[in-house]
């Protein structure tokens, strides 16, 4: 009968499907890995068999080399793991690629969301609510203070603060992966088709986007550009280089950090930047409680966040739910 759940475990380096021998976004090399997205919290290399979708697959062969045993997952295709398990990769929103996954056994349906967002994102395709008895979400901004204002608000704040001070560049720090994407693809959805800068990290990903089909315009690398010529610019870098001595080259850098933690006043302090975005690729409370209610499980597991307060959401909500302990998910890039 639905609702027992013994074939799925909460482990705390990974979620097991028991009778496939697999994992979920394992902490460590296993025999068969099925991916949820390209995050190195989510993604490594070393296992036997990775199993993802294409784009994460690729993403991944960039970031860690992984091309032999992967098993490419199309979307709302299931596909069958062993043990009589059927695992089906959902849009989850979250970055190029990114999936939830839906298991199939013994008349249950599980879903593993990995990390997803609700909000729109020219770069990934939207995230697809799907009923389930037993829904095993993240919580990275599971509290009530966390609601992220729209990104076109944020991407405005970034073009007015160009505006009003054209003889500066803007730096603006954001994860090379998924994060700088978006911002540049907003950006230009909101009228800047100037090129972009980009810092000698941020190259490869941008590229890979772009050989996968997300137009990303003109794109530029820093390397060699005249200081003279970066007054007025975009220019787009990893966090830790807002502060490196590599930005010295910059003309007078305004600098910019998109993050879902900008919303924090004392984050905004610790990384010292003039202009926080507050740009999110996870759900804030709105988003997962919404979620929550929209795919309406018999049961929720909450994991890598902030699991308490929602946990006491669906508890108040008669939603039966417990937190989990997994580790080595980090939230400190969003």
């Amino acid at each position: 009968m639905p609702g027992c759940f013994t074939w799925i475990k909460a482990d705390p380096m990974g979620i097991r499907i028991v009778p496939a021998d697999a994992w979920i976004d394992p902490a460590r090399p296993v025999a068969r890995a099925l991916v949820t997205h390209g995050h190195a919290d989510h993604a490594r290399g070393g296992h036997g068999q990775t199993v993802a979708t294409a784009e994460t697959l690729a993403i991944m062969g960039v970031r860690y080399g992984v091309a032999e045993g992967a098993l490419s997952a199309p979307y709302h295709e299931p596909i069958s793991i062993g043990g009589g398990v059927l695992a089906t990769f959902l849009p989850a929103g979250h970055v190029l690629g990114s999936a939830q996954i839906l298991l199939e056994h013994a008349g249950e349906r599980v879903i593993v969301t990995g990390d997803y967002k609700r909000s729109s994102d020219p770069t990934c395709q939207p995230f697809a609510v799907t009923s389930c008895d037993l829904f095993i979400t993240e919580a990275t901004f599971g509290l009530p203070v966390f609601r992220h204002p729209p990104i076109g608000t944020e991407i405005t704040k970034l073009l007015d603060a160009r505006a009003s001070n054209p003889d500066r560049c803007v730096l603006v720090g954001a994860y090379a992966l998924g994060k700088a994407q978006r911002i540049i693809a907003e950006l230009r959805a909101a009228g800047w088709h100037e090129p972009i800068y980009l810092h000698g990290a941020m190259e490869p990903m941008c590229r890979l986007y772009e050989s996968l089909g997300i137009p990303l315009g003109d794109l530029r690398s820093i390397a060699g550009v005249p200081k003279t010529e970066l007054a007025g610019a975009i220019v787009i870098c990893p966090p830790s280089a807002l502060t490196d001595r590599w930005s010295r080259r910059l003309p007078d850098p305004l600098t910019a950090m998109a993050s879902g933690w900008m919303g924090v006043r004392q984050r905004v302090r610790q990384r010292g930047v003039e202009l926080p975005l507050v740009i999110s690729d996870h759900a804030d409370w709105n988003e997962l409680t919404t979620t929550i209610a929209d795919v309406n499980p018999a049961e929720t597991w909450i994991t890598h966040g902030r699991e308490d307060a929602l946990l006491r959401w669906c508890e108040l909500h008669q939603r039966k739910a417990r937190a989990l302990a997994l580790t080595g998910y980090d939230d400190e890039d969003d």
